[in-house]
């Protein structure tokens, strides 16, 4: 299926301000990519582009004094598959792990392994190691947290989610993350695009998502602790050790975010060919 998707922030800025911006689609779908993404600028402002260290498409720009508007939309092919379930796959001694995946059993700006590491082994000590540990995991947090999308806060950590036991997906996220890493198994923090294709009404306010990976069996593995169903039509944005290290936008300078509009929509291959 064809996923047409966008955003629309628009800012306004007292002072110019430098930002860099994390909004394009994720390198590994880069095969799906049907139409490109392209962020635009109004006023057009001059952009470049990096890599972070975490393989991320990063943009920067100095937004000039006043309102300006970024702007994409792109079109995404996708399999129409649900998250991949792999049931029997095993958790790795701490010794076998490669390398690159030890950053991601690190506490973090948002995930505080010290503070819920008790918790963890009280909790989860008696479960079977691999993924059965992990849906338990996301089983305790989906029915702990109540999602209330007016009490979000971007401050909002995983300790304190876990006491206020409210939040909205990356505060589900936040704290499945940390209590996998509690577990000594590896979790990093995703963001994108997730829509409603394949569910039932009423739908919520469409946002980026946030969902979180493991490291099971040799391979990393979907979990979604807020929807902990598998879905369909998820498109990876960026992923991080949590959520400061994938924000959408980061400013340095006074800004009011005036407006914030994100679709994720089906399409047919007729509309696409009309455009």
């Amino acid at each position: 299926m064809l996923i047409q998707v966008g955003y629309e922030l628009v800012f306004n800025c007292r002072q110019m301000t430098p930002m860099i911006l994390m909004v394009n689609v994720h390198y590994s779908r880069a095969s799906d990519i049907v139409r490109p993404d392209c962020l635009t600028t109004d006023p057009e402002t001059p952009i470049t582009a990096y890599r972070d260290g975490f393989g991320n498409w990063c943009s920067r720009i100095v937004a000039p004094i006043g309102r300006i508007r970024l702007k994409s939309t792109g079109v995404v092919r996708d399999s129409a598959k649900p998250d991949v379930l792999a049931p029997f796959a095993e958790q790795h001694a701490l010794q076998d792990l490669p390398e690159e995946t030890l950053v991601f059993l690190l506490g973090s700006r948002y995930c505080e392994t010290d503070l819920l590491s008790e918790v963890a082994w009280s909790r989860f000590g008696q479960s079977t190691p691999g993924w059965s540990r992990v849906q338990a995991i996301c089983d305790f947090v989906h029915n702990h947290i109540a999602f209330d999308y007016q009490k979000a806060r971007s401050t909002r950590t995983a300790w304190e989610a876990f006491n206020e036991r409210m939040g909205v997906c990356r505060d589900y996220a936040h704290l499945a993350i940390a209590l996998c890493r509690c577990m000594n198994i590896p979790a990093r923090y995703c963001t994108g695009y997730l829509g409603d294709m394949g569910t039932l009404p009423p739908y919520g306010v469409m946002d980026f998502a946030a969902w979180f990976e493991v490291y099971l069996g040799g391979n990393w593995h979907t979990f979604d602790a807020r929807n902990n169903v598998p879905r369909i039509g998820r498109v990876l944005i960026a992923r991080g050790r949590d959520a400061a290290d994938v924000a959408i936008a980061t400013t340095f300078g006074q800004n009011t975010l005036e407006s914030f509009k994100v679709w994720t929509d089906e399409i047919a291959e007729s509309a696409l060919q009309l455009r």
